[in-house]
């Protein structure tokens, strides 16, 4: 369990040794200049030292431009920080890898990352810079396995430019298989985790085999391109919930505080997106209480298997990673429709 401390101080151990801060930025849907430059500004003086991004969400070069001001001014070092960014689908073909990491390093004017994840376990075909290569308005899909992909990223570690490779989006049978054959095992898994999709057999499983999880979306990701909406009404409020508003109330927190503290007491990582200075503010302050046992129950108990992030096109792709656990919000989706008619 995460003990009383402050967000300076506050870290996970890696299955290679190396720390990684529990609170981190998410900077996914942040492409602004001055809104990256910003947000960064404000979350280092708030003491954030862990950042993710990645090639999809085309702001590394933003994000390497105001770590690169926040180093040169002297507000923090480079071994201080933990930046993360991601390998993108597009580059999964082994001989595509370091072209696909090169270009992000570039973007981030930086000499290495600190974590280098890929993006998801489904290839897709390379047809120029396309992030999602479309024939007939049908996503192309590549046949490169993720296990080819991962023994190109263990590479990447030999090199010295990154110093942890993981994944994200990874099912557990992925993350079985990759294992089976891995020099390398990944440090870390990042996916969607919340009381809505808790996921209590993944956490156990990654836990057993030190692969350290990372929460994306938190909160149900409230502000999502309407992409990943399913159904007209899309209903899911997480930040509104009765039970989580509840325990806000008798902690005197936030509900988003509560949701970061679900993460960190289980020394899960979690990396929430705004370019609020107060919202990446108040985020900080999760690390000076703990929930009690009643609390963690109520908060599981919400789990419904609800995704908020899941491109519909990717479903059909050979290794999608969430045909398990497709039905269920698909379930969810038919009973909104049903109510709303």
């Amino acid at each position: 369990m995460a003990h009383m401390t402050s967000i300076l101080e506050s870290a996970v151990k890696l299955n290679n040794g190396r720390q990684m801060p529990l609170l981190g930025l998410g900077t996914w849907q942040n492409k602004q200049p001055g809104s990256v430059q910003d947000a960064i500004e404000t979350a280092i003086t708030a003491g954030y030292r862990h950042f993710d991004t990645a090639y999809l969400y085309r702001n590394e070069a933003e994000i390497g431009e105001a770590i690169k001001a926040q180093i040169q001014q002297g507000k923090v070092k480079r071994e201080d920080l933990f930046i993360v960014t991601k390998l993108w689908l597009t580059f999964y073909s082994p001989e595509d890898v370091l072209v696909g990491f090169n270009k992000s390093l570039e973007a981030l004017q930086l000499d290495y990352v600190d974590l280098y994840l890929m993006h998801s376990p489904m290839a897709l075909q390379r047809q120029g810079d396309e992030i999602f290569p479309k024939k007939d308005e049908e996503l192309l899909f590549s046949d490169t396995d993720y296990v080819d992909t991962w023994k190109a990223m263990e590479s990447l570690v030999s090199s010295g430019r990154v110093k942890s490779i993981g994944v994200s989006n990874f099912n557990i049978s992925q993350l079985q298989r990759l294992l089976s054959v891995a020099k390398i095992p990944p440090a870390v898994n990042q996916v969607e985790l919340h009381p809505y999709l808790v996921q209590s057999d993944l956490v156990k499983f990654c836990k057993a085999n030190k692969i350290t999880l990372t929460a994306f979306s938190p909160f149900g990701c409230p502000g999502r391109p309407k992409e990943f909406h399913r159904g007209a009404t899309d209903p899911e409020k997480l930040l509104e919930d009765p039970v989580i508003n509840d325990i806000a109330k008798k902690h005197q927190r936030t509900p988003a505080q509560i949701l970061l503290r679900f993460h960190v007491q289980q020394d899960i990582a979690v990396i929430p997106k705004s370019a609020s200075p107060k919202r990446i503010l108040e985020n900080t302050k999760v690390f000076d209480f703990f929930l009690d046992e009643d609390d963690m129950k109520a908060l599981k108990s919400l789990d419904k298997g609800w995704r908020c992030c899941i491109i519909e096109e990717m479903k059909s792709h050979p290794f999608f990673p969430f045909k398990d656990s497709y039905v269920s919000w698909r379930a969810c989706e038919g009973i909104s429709e049903v109510e709303n008619k």
